[in-house]
């Protein structure tokens, strides 16, 4: 059985993660033109996330990158704590800066460097990806991409260059949790 290379944007799963809560929760925008809402209650679960991408894999790696939270929070060594090598990139400019390069970089590497071909499971829908993905094919890969469906178009070059996509909806609650009651109950 082959064994699979897990890399991670942690922004792209969480962001979704919490929009995609909302949805099922019911919350709507207030305006056509405001942002999707997020649930701050939905948080990833690191240790089901893990399992559920490597899908009874055995893993040959899993990278998670990010950006800099606040300097309290716990996110970065609870994904360490569950298998994940963590890297953390500050933000420039309230925007997300390098994550998607240094997991093209790692994963480019790893890949180059591993003898036989495994699966490489990247959990986003960033065309940002293809690249990799080319490189994960050239080397005879299988490639899938994980992501809510919100993060990607079925019809995409993402979703059209890979092998799988398996989107994360329907198991929301399999890789995250709410960690407390949102929204509030009105009475």
């Amino acid at each position: 059985m082959s064994e699979c290379l897990i890399l991670v944007d942690n922004s792209n799963v969480f962001i979704e993660g919490q929009k995609y809560s909302a949805k099922r929760k019911g919350v709507a925008k207030a305006t056509a033109a405001d942002k999707d809402p997020c649930d701050p209650s939905w948080r990833i679960n690191f240790g089901n996330l893990l399992l559920y991408l490597a899908n009874g894999r055995k893993i040959l790696d899993a990278i998670l990158v990010g950006s800099r939270p606040p300097q309290n929070d716990g996110v970065w060594e609870a994904a360490k704590q569950k298998g994940f090598h963590v890297a953390i990139f500050n933000r420039s400019g309230g925007e997300e800066k390098a994550v998607d390069t240094e997991l093209v970089a790692r994963g480019t590497e790893i890949i180059c460097t591993t003898i036989g071909a495994n699966v490489l499971v990247i959990a986003s829908g960033d065309r940002d990806f293809i690249p990799l993905v080319n490189v994960a094919h050239r080397r005879k890969w299988e490639v899938e991409m994980c992501a809510f469906s919100s993060a990607f178009t079925p019809t995409g070059d993402m979703a059209t260059s890979v092998e799988r996509v398996r989107p994360l909806d329907a198991d929301y609650l399999k890789i995250g949790k709410h960690e407390f009651e949102w929204p509030i109950p009105t009475t």
